[in-house]
């Protein structure tokens, strides 16, 4: 099942603040086939030295479920480094192109 999931992320890095009046929106897709729910996610540029928010929201991503994650503002960036919290409390940290590769899978 594929839900979505439309999670803005303002404010990332004084960067990010400082772009044009057009912010571009980056989407991508991610997929848990992990055996627990994803309950925390972070998405910072690469070069920020902080993970800031949770942007899951309070929601949860169940095993094999899929879902499109929307970072508002990013400014062009593609480069991110993401953190994954899980129900079992586990964690797992990544570094993506969310340009090239928008599809991001958890295993």
């Amino acid at each position: 099942m594929k839900k979505t999931l439309w999670i803005a992320v303002a404010g990332l890095t004084a960067a990010v603040a400082a772009q044009p009046l057009f912010a571009q929106e980056l989407v991508f897709t991610i997929s848990n086939n992990a055996d627990a729910a994803l309950v925390e996610l972070y998405a910072s540029p690469k070069s920020a030295g902080s993970w800031g928010s949770d942007i899951m929201g309070g929601q949860q991503l169940a095993s094999g479920e899929a879902a499109e994650v929307a970072i508002g503002d990013s400014g062009g960036q593609c480069d991110y480094d993401l953190k994954m919290v899980f129900s079992d409390g586990s964690t797992l940290e990544d570094a993506s192109n969310l340009c090239d590769a928008p599809t991001v899978t958890v295993e």
